[in-house]
């Protein structure tokens, strides 16, 4: 072979799909590969009626558009160009090259015929990145093992409904449940539930208070009923019981009320539940009883990633017992230092905030406190908050690098203070502004007066989106953080000397996403605080189309999947879990689909780039 082509081939074959070529195709390929020069925004193709074909980068960049101005992505260096060899081409698709360009070129039906024994690179031509990626997320799912996720609530109501009604005495009510074996009764009013009754309810709200048996039912029932739609799964029972702490969950269909199903009716069906930690916690009597209830943490998040569950589920379950803990350290402190001066409300931030932390991270927190609070009041919270940091760095969560915590009195503050950081964060971003943003804006309350932090959003929503420079500002300051890859769609490595040779999966691929959906949820004032949830309802908004929000929840999936099947990995094996994943823990598809994942992280930046012209501050 000639020493041009031979050159020729050796780029060729350091590039996926074709490095898995054998040396006889790959040498037909190469010689069939014609060479392609385009000036920097220049059509491709070049000649417009051209047989549709695959481009190979050499040199240059070119950008891949869908209609006017809606990039649909970057290829550098190495990149492959499959667009125009896909079943359907969109008929207002075109690309243009943005830098002086040279191409390797193939007519597509040549190439497919040439590689017709390779499904996979057949597969690898006919898909984009993107298509590529939404497949890999949906086979995922479909091996997803887990019982709670394909068991439905209404699988597991069985048997005769057992209801009252609610003038039913205690005692009769009582007498019912103890007949038919069970732990609860609705109470039905003209064919319409309208309570719940429980055993507790009866040990709690008439035996310990010393209530009559013979008073009805409807003075110690819960009137506002938490119940479940009789298809949804019994993850999403585990996950609403968890958050809203209830043991029994009245399940309907189309038909009306189907039964009940309780958390002993999902520890029957997967061991180990949150719903049962969280109980304990809420139980637990002193600081040491939190340390030993919160080893079970890496247990749940083992138990759950096995099971086949995804980000939301493991981070909504984990949260979940954070926050019991959280709670239940405030209560603590509250029986030893008394009622509070005045009221106040606790709140996460970063992950905690979003719902989608894995275990034990470090902490960032602080406490909003009412306007009516005197001097002499930050005694009672400086002691509160110090008792709970500490108490939640025991249990595993370790300090914030940063103080970001509630035990920092800047982070301590009555509401007017809050709303002014935000105010001026918004109004003259600068670099430590723009870092606190990234943290502060995710915000929940996790104990205390809701309605304190809701002020502030609200105040937030309607800021943001009308400054634009500040936008901008925090564009720039989210693309700090960039996909790891590099010429030939090749890996970027850490080199730190404790991580070497790994991929950051936190940083360097969630991150990314994490602060894209937000400034879209920013851009367009709405009140999600999850990834997942900012990506959907910015869908079909001026700040991000509805195929931008796909390829990114498929990018934040796939990817969230591996972090966790890599930190399950090391609980397994009696390590902390970290983010750090050595590329040799893939195989060779995984490897690809994450590097599909990363170029759609690639596209989405550069679009934010060119949206609010960072280059420019």
């Amino acid at each position: 072979m000639e020493i041009e082509l031979q050159e020729i081939r050796d780029f060729i074959a350091a590039i996926p799909p074709f490095d898995r070529l054998p040396e006889n195709v790959l040498d037909i390929l190469t010689s069939a590969l014609s060479i392609q020069y385009v000036r920097r925004g220049g059509n491709i193709p070049i000649e417009k009626d051209s047989a549709p074909t695959l481009h190979i980068l050499r040199q240059g960049a070119i950008a891949l558009y869908s209609g006017k101005d809606n990039l649909m992505g970057m290829l550098g260096e190495g990149d492959v160009c499959t667009s125009f060899c896909a079943a359907e081409v969109m008929p207002d698709f075109y690309v243009k090259a943005t830098e002086d360009t040279l191409l390797y070129s193939i007519p597509c039906d040549k190439l497919s015929r040439l590689v017709e024994d390779d499904q996979s690179v057949l597969h690898f031509i006919r898909h984009s990145a993107a298509q590529r990626l939404k497949e890999a997320v949906s086979n995922m799912q479909e091996q997803s093992s887990s019982n709670l996720l394909h068991t439905y609530a209404g699988d597991i109501c069985r048997g005769e409904l057992i209801t009252a009604t609610p003038d039913t005495s205690i005692q009769d009510g009582a007498r019912l449940m103890t007949e038919h074996g069970v732990s609860s009764l609705i109470l039905m009013q003209d064919n319409d539930p309208v309570g719940l009754i429980t055993d507790r309810d009866i040990r709690q709200r008439c035996v310990a208070t010393g209530l009559g048996v013979d008073t009805p039912m409807a003075e110690i029932m819960t009137g506002n009923i938490i119940s479940l739609g009789a298809s949804e799964s019994l993850f999403d029972a585990l996950l609403l019981m968890t958050h809203k702490q209830v043991h029994h969950l009245p399940v309907f269909d189309d038909s009306g009320l189907k039964g009940i199903i309780t958390t002993t009716d999902i520890m029957r069906q997967e061991g180990l539940s949150t719903v049962h930690l969280t109980g304990t916690i809420r139980k637990a009597e002193s600081l040491q009883a939190l340390i030993e209830a919160s080893k079970m943490l890496p247990r749940i998040q083992l138990q759950l990633t096995t099971m086949g569950a995804d980000l939301r589920h493991v981070g909504y379950a984990v949260t979940a017992v954070t926050g019991a803990i959280t709670r239940r350290l405030i209560e603590l402190a509250e029986a030893d230092l008394g009622t509070a001066p005045v009221p106040w409300a606790w709140i996460a931030a970063g992950s905690q905030a979003r719902r989608e932390q894995t275990c034990h991270s470090d902490q960032d927190n602080g406490l909003i406190i009412s306007d009516k609070m005197q001097p002499g009041d930050d005694a009672w919270f400086a002691s509160m908050a110090k008792y709970v940091n500490d108490g939640l760095n025991a249990c595993g969560y370790i300090y914030c690098p940063g103080d970001i915590m509630a035990s920092n009195p800047k982070w301590r503050q009555p509401a007017t203070v809050w709303q002014g950081y935000f105010e001026q964060w918004i109004e003259q971003p600068e670099p430590m502004a723009l870092m606190l943003s990234s943290i502060f804006f995710d915000l929940r309350v996790i104990h205390g007066k809701e309605k304190l932090l809701n002020r502030i959003r609200e105040n937030i929503l309607r800021k943001a989106p009308k400054n634009q420079l500040f936008l901008a500002h925090m564009t720039r300051n989210s693309l700090t953080h960039r996909p790891p890859l590099g010429f030939f769609r090749d890996f970027v490595l850490v080199h730190d000397g404790q991580h070497d040779d790994t991929l950051d999966l936190k940083h360097s691929g969630l991150v990314p996403i994490i602060d894209m959906a937000r400034i879209y949820s920013l851009a367009e004032g709405l009140k999600e605080i999850s990834t997942e949830d900012r990506l959907r309802a910015a869908a079909g908004t001026p700040s991000l189309s509805k195929g931008g929000s796909a390829n990114l929840l498929d990018a934040f999936e796939f990817i969230s999947n591996l972090r966790l099947e890599h930190q399950a990995t090391q609980i397994r094996e009696g390590e902390s879990p970290d983010n750090f994943m050595s590329p040799k823990q893939l195989s060779k598809l995984e490897r690809e689909h994450l590097k599909d994942a990363f170029k759609v992280v690639q596209t989405m930046q550069a679009t934010l780039e060119m949206r609010y012209q960072t280059d420019r501050i």
